[in-house]
């Protein structure tokens, strides 16, 4: 019998999907091995968590730059890195008073800038401790008394609300206008979320620790002092973090009125005389302290609590 009904063997070249198809699919994988070639890993120095920032900042700092000396933005409004440096240094050095004067002016206002840093560090220090040792005590009457709770943490919560500059007037009023007035703006400013740390603190504590303490025969200031202030230290020492960062985001209002030395009083002056390229050299002193107190914060948290995460 004859094989001519068989099909011949197909022995070309060619498959047995479409031309157009296959060409297709070459195409794609053709086009994403390139894109995959072209793909390169990051360095492993640009992955750094410390190098990135630092990129960034250098970044900001180019654009900053170019677009000053490009002259897009008038150096009134906008001065240049430059510019904003040669007024730091000049507000912590000596110089004439003027061209070809024989009398030396040091800093601005009678004051270097790193004096007027520290004597607002000095304020908020003595307006945090007052704040802490106030707070933390209030806080634990109002989480153990409950009635007493009720009637006065509406008025604290009021007070928190509050700008600071609502009640500065009343405050020089009673104070006058000396550092008492702005230790006491500080102090209000760092009051109310030491309290309601303190007491949300204490109320998340675990009774049953309480409790377990005391049927093991410890007196109940014992159990206070070994149970529930442990506990509550984490939520507490948050709310002196917030106080901090509240307080020294006060501090401009604080010196507003006769505030020299102080830096926010002369980040104030500086911008009301035009001085701008001071002023923004006052704003990244108060910006970079702010920084660095917060890691302080942060390092005394972790100091005295140190089971955070590790129950």
């Amino acid at each position: 019998m004859s094989d001519a009904t068989t099909p011949a063997p197909n022995t070309s070249n060619t498959p047995d999907t479409p031309v157009v198809a296959g060409t297709a699919v070459v195409g794609t994988s053709i086009v994403e091995g390139a894109a995959t070639a072209k793909r390169k890993p990051m360095p492993a120095w640009m992955k750094s968590k410390k190098i990135q920032p630092i990129i960034s900042l250098m970044l900001l700092i180019a654009v900053w730059w170019g677009v000053t000396s490009a002259g897009l933005i008038n150096s009134l409004y906008l001065p240049g890195p430059k510019a904003v440096w040669d007024a730091f240094i000049e507000a912590n050095s000596c110089r004439p008073a003027s061209a070809g004067s024989s009398r030396i002016v040091c800093g601005e206002q009678q004051y270097f800038l790193w004096q007027h840093l520290v004597v607002s560090l000095e304020r908020i220090g003595i307006g945090m401790a007052l704040g802490i040792a106030v707070g933390v005590l209030v806080g634990f009457i109002l989480a153990e008394i409950g009635w007493l709770n009720r009637i006065i943490l509406p008025y604290i919560n009021f007070i928190r609300a509050l700008p600071p500059l609502g009640y500065i007037g009343l405050l020089i009023v009673w104070f006058g206008i000396g550092d008492t007035t702005k230790i006491w703006l500080l102090f209000l400013a760092a009051f109310p979320p030491i309290v309601l740390a303190t007491v949300d603190g204490i109320n998340g504590v675990n009774r049953d620790r309480v409790n377990s303490a005391l049927s093991l025969g410890a007196s109940r200031p014992k159990a206070f002092l070994f149970v529930v202030f442990p506990s509550a230290l984490p939520s507490i020492m948050n709310g002196i973090r917030l106080a901090v960062g509240f307080a020294w985001t006060t501090v401009v209002a604080a010196e507003l009125n006769n505030g020299i030395p102080g830096i926010g009083a002369l980040a104030y002056l500086s911008g009301t005389e035009l001085n701008t390229p001071l002023t923004i050299a006052c704003i990244f002193v108060i910006g970079i302290a702010a920084l660095l107190l917060d890691w302080l914060i942060l390092g005394i948290t972790h100091l005295v609590t140190p089971w955070v995460g590790k129950e």
